[in-house]
């Protein structure tokens, strides 16, 4: 039953995967001071919670203003629509349900079977969410089509840390910040999408300049890097060779960690043979920088007591992500720089709960507690545990994201279902996404939201109860769990995404299997069945984490509120076959899509500070707006002249695929040769701006992520757009 309106709440952050403590205050009494929304709901009020262990009170722009969102542009009832030509009309619950359980069991009535069902989900979910659709979806109907943006945003390190270290999970903690000596920040701008970690590490170095160097790789001058001590702009699509380059620096110097290499790795001798052809005057040359540069980075990493790495998508959304995040570990490995205070591989999540997503196995390829599908041990273990018959259970992968846009277009799909994200902004190649879900017999997309961009190629909207209206878990970047209660009266006839997939599994005969009565006993089966795993947090409960406050797994059975590991693999054990962790050597392969005499530049795209992904939430926050009123495509001066851009005037960028228009920024603080424009625009927005449009779907071979930070574009005034030949 919806939960009616309570006093302070305390919760995390539904923004970024630094996951924040907030703190909710309640709308003041009505009156001349009372703040409410346009049609008069009254206002919630966030402030960092002081006593949230990963935030210390601190909160970003982004966070202070969430309370302003909660209510404003909100799907309140079922819609449906036969075609995208048609206006959608308000239907119950009941149809709803109907339309649902007519269309799986017609689709797997055919050949298809279940193959013809697919769901793309997201970091946004509650665990309790992703956990109900895993067990709906790759338990109830058998296949494993459920997929979420996560895959846009950290499968190539989940893959990076599985192949490197046996497991996913980020070895380090947020107060490694305050003990590292040397902090590489990589294929990141921390200080605008993972701004409160920023702030921390940059109060550290005010205070105390000398205990700390930070060094931002990033082919753009961004707020990260201005408080570097050194940044290398290098080429993108470099990455790679810039850590191979190091290798080979720290092998050539001698700046190893020997008894460590001999106790805990494995692997070593091919990755030496790899990275001794990687010299650094080719690497230099490779990576557009200073062999200077590199050397003196390389002495950094060798002389410090402890180097603490930290990237984001700049390093997954490659085609070779996983090597890349595999050539960061390697480093790691060669100095033993892991599993103690202020060392070891950082992985920064993207969505709020992304983490939380990856324990309930929410990808393709996964199964609850870091399971594989493709193992069959995995797979009875979950069967037993679900009370599904052995078999239940398909053996392979389903289909990733844009595995699932494929099937659209070859018509192997009869419903797609999109919940909490908004993938007509977020995928690449935006037009080929339209033109495939024009095809889709039937779309469903569980909103909160009721205009987004996907909305507008759904023939069924559900209105789902978002974070403040539902209770359930969020798991953030440093792996600690936190309580989000529901706080706020849901909104219409909104419903918790959960629930709708619960009753969906009654709906279709698996009445036992999906007979919840709340979100904590979710919780609980959920944390039962990671007992014994790497992410094992068999010993939290809802009960636990509302009286005692957000908790890190490991946290077994028995253990005692804040007895959470800070650090992983601290003993030098990996969980691998042979309980050392792997060195990975691979040859660098570049861009996916380098630019050439039509299409000159590499554009590449990313976050401002004041927005968050697709401004579902954001572009209703007046201030944020006024913050970041338009999207401006950033290109250096001798860019702006050789193409005849000019500061403030309209430029249309083309790729391949589309064409968008932005203002021109002129900056130096972009490389020559390649552009910047954000990702958060969508066709629903004004100005409208769809960068994502101009990117193209090629992927990490092994995670699947597709190369989201780089395509080739060319770029003219809007006034007088040649063709891209001209530039032959």
């Amino acid at each position: 039953m919806p939960e009616t309106t309570r006093a302070n709440a305390r919760s995390q952050c539904p923004y970024c995967g630094v996951g924040c403590g907030l703190e909710l205050l309640p709308p003041s009494p009505s009156g001349p001071g009372a703040r409410c929304d346009a049609d008069g709901t009254p206002i919630w009020t966030a402030r960092g919670d002081r006593h949230h262990p990963s935030s210390l009170g601190q909160v970003c722009i982004k966070g202070a203003t969430v309370g302003e969102t909660l209510s404003r542009g909100r799907l309140r009832q079922p819609l449906h629509r036969s075609s995208l030509q048609e206006e959608f009309r308000p239907i119950s619950w009941e149809t709803a349900f109907a339309l649902l359980v007519e269309r799986i069991n017609a689709s797997r009535q055919t050949r298809r079977g279940s193959g013809g069902i697919a769901m793309y989900g997201s970091g946004q979910f509650h665990t309790e969410d992703y956990y109900v659709a895993q067990k709906l979806f790759k338990g109830a109907l058998g296949t494993n089509n459920f997929d979420a943006n996560s895959r846009l945003c950290m499968s190539s390190a989940v893959a990076g840390y599985a192949r490197s270290l046996g497991s996913d999970g980020p070895p380090c903690c947020y107060d490694d910040l305050d003990h590292c000596h040397l902090a590489f920040l990589i294929g990141t701008n921390t200080a605008e999408c993972h701004p409160v970690l920023f702030q921390r590490l940059l109060k550290r170095k005010r205070r105390h300049p000398d205990s700390v160097t930070i060094v931002v790789v990033d082919p753009r001058a961004t707020d990260t890097s201005k408080a570097a001590d050194l940044h290398l702009a290098i080429a993108p699509g470099t990455d790679l060779a810039l850590l191979h380059g190091l290798g080979h620096l720290l092998l050539r110097n001698g700046d190893t960690d020997p008894a460590f290499l001999d106790a805990s790795t494995e692997g070593l001798e091919a990755y030496a043979d790899l990275v001794a052809a990687w010299t650094p005057e080719r690497v230099a040359s490779f990576c557009g920088l200073p062999e200077a540069q590199l050397r003196a980075v390389a002495a950094l990493w060798g002389g410090s007591a402890s180097v603490l790495s930290l990237w984001s998508m700049g390093v997954n959304q490659r085609r070779e992500g996983t090597a890349v995040v595999g050539g960061l570990i390697n480093l790691h490995l060669l100095t033993g720089q892991i599993g103690r205070p202020g060392a070891g591989p950082f992985s920064l999540t993207g969505q709020p709960n992304a983490m939380g997503g990856r324990e309930a196995g929410g990808l393709s390829h996964l199964l609850p507690g870091y399971r594989q599908v493709s193992d069959g041990g995995h797979r009875a273990e979950v069967e037993a545990a679900w009370r599904f018959p052995p078999g239940s259970i398909a053996p392979e992968p389903g289909l990733t994201a844009w595995q699932q846009i494929e099937a659209i277009e070859a018509g192997d799909l009869d419903l797609w279902w999109v919940a909490a994200t908004n993938p007509l902004v977020s995928l690449p190649n935006l037009e080929r996404v339209k033109r495939a879900l024009e095809r889709c017999p039937l779309v469903v997309v569980s909103e909160s939201a009721a205009d987004s961009e996907s909305c507008h190629y759904a023939h069924l909207l559900l209105p789902a109860a978002p974070w403040s209206e539902k209770a359930g878990v969020m798991t953030n970047s440093e792996r600690r769990i936190t309580y989000c209660p529901a706080y706020r009266p849901r909104t219409g006839e909104s419903r918790p995404d959960w629930e709708v997939f619960a009753e969906l599994g009654r709906r279709l005969g698996f009445v036992e299997q999906f007979r919840y009565r709340s979100s904590a006993e979710v919780f609980a089966e959920f944390a039962a069945l990671t007992a014994g795993r790497v992410c094992d947090l068999s010993g939290l409960s809802h009960d636990l984490l509302e009286r005692e406050g957000p908790q890190q797994w490991p946290f077994p059975l028995g253990s005692a509120p804040g007895s959470g590991s800070r650090r992983l693999h601290t003993e030098g054990r990996f969980p691998t076959p042979s309980g050392r962790a792997r060195f990975v050597a691979e040859q660098p392969l570049g861009l996916a899509e380098p630019p050439c005499a039509a299409y000159p530049l590499v554009l590449t795209v990313g976050r401002y500070l004041g927005h968050w992904h697709t401004m579902t939430r954001t572009g209703h926050v007046e201030r944020l707006r006024t913050l970041h009123p338009e999207p401006l495509l950033e290109i250096h001066p001798r860019d702006a002249e050789r193409f005849g851009l000019r500061e403030g005037e309209l430029a249309t960028i083309r790729s391949r695929r589309h064409a968008v228009t932005a203002r021109v920024e002129v900056s130096e603080r972009i490389r020559v040769g390649t552009v910047f424009l954000p990702m958060h625009w969508g066709f629903r927005q004004e100005p409208a701006c769809e960068a994502n449009a101009l990117m193209h779907e090629q992927a990490c071979p092994i995670s699947q992520q597709p190369e989201l930070k780089a395509s080739a574009v060319a770029v003219a005034p809007a006034a007088a757009e040649p063709q891209p030949s001209s530039w032959a």
